[in-house]
């Protein structure tokens, strides 16, 4: 472990060194990569009991499936850094999706029309790969190895949510659907964001951990996407407006 006044330079480099750090530091990586791991777990139900059963054409249900593969792939790369702590993951494999709670989003289980799922792989899935780029620079160095391929593969998803997106606008009806759909989910994707009064958000960023507050990390989401939504042509509801 290396170390120094400036919590930035905290670096843990492998499970032994994790094991001898303070219980706060221990009991807030642990309770992140837990909260990510099933988080993943749960991302591939969506992508089948969700997205695949809307999904317009054979070919966007075999994405779905591909989709769905990938994030257990995901789930398969946070378990494994779990298990090099002595913590298993395997009871989540035998949960319903309704079961798990720590990455609970009862939004996403409610959408039923396709400008829904686009809009939630175009924006909430680009929420959530911002957390990820943060834990790709956790202090817990085999957990910020541990992202490559993951970033890899969520950039593919919000891309291919990003085209439903543009294809689905090309016409007035379309447009007005999307934007309609988009009013309504707005302030769910910046839920994703995590509460500004969180009490875990402050001690993330102590540890080294993340290195944004939930309201920067939003603030900072807000200012890059809705500049892109407005150029083709779709606007968000409120001050980020």
């Amino acid at each position: 472990m290396t170390t120094d006044t400036a919590p930035e330079v905290l670096r843990v480099e492998t499970p032994e060194e994790f094991r001898t750090m303070p219980e706060e530091y221990q009991e807030l990586a642990t309770h992140q990569m837990m909260v990510h791991t099933e988080g993943e777990l749960s991302g591939a139900d969506d992508y089948l009991q969700i997205f695949f059963p809307i999904a317009p054409s054979a070919y966007e249900r075999k994405v779905c499936c591909e989709r769905a593969a990938e994030e257990v792939d995901h789930y398969m790369i946070g378990a494994a850094v779990l298990n090099d702590l002595g913590i298993d993951t395997d009871y989540m494999l035998h949960q319903k999706l309704m079961e798990r709670g720590l990455y609970a989003s009862p939004a996403i289980h409610k959408i039923k029309t396709w400008p829904q799922r686009a809009l939630f792989s175009y924006l909430g899935e680009d929420a959530v790969l911002d957390h990820i780029k943060e834990m790709a620079q956790s202090s817990y160095r085999p957990w910020a190895a541990s992202f490559d391929k993951v970033i890899k593969d969520e950039l593919v998803h919000v891309g291919h949510g990003r085209r439903i997106v543009r294809e689905l606008i090309r016409t007035p009806e379309g447009s007005a659907e999307v934007q309609a759909t988009l009013d309504r989910m707005w302030p769910f994707i910046l839920s994703l964001f995590g509460s500004d009064k969180s009490t875990r958000s402050p001690q993330y960023l102590r540890w080294g951990l993340r290195q944004k507050t939930n309201a920067q990390a939003r603030h900072d989401f807000v200012a890059r996407v809705v500049p892109e939504l407005r150029r083709i042509g779709l606007t968000v509801p409120g001050p980020g407006a």
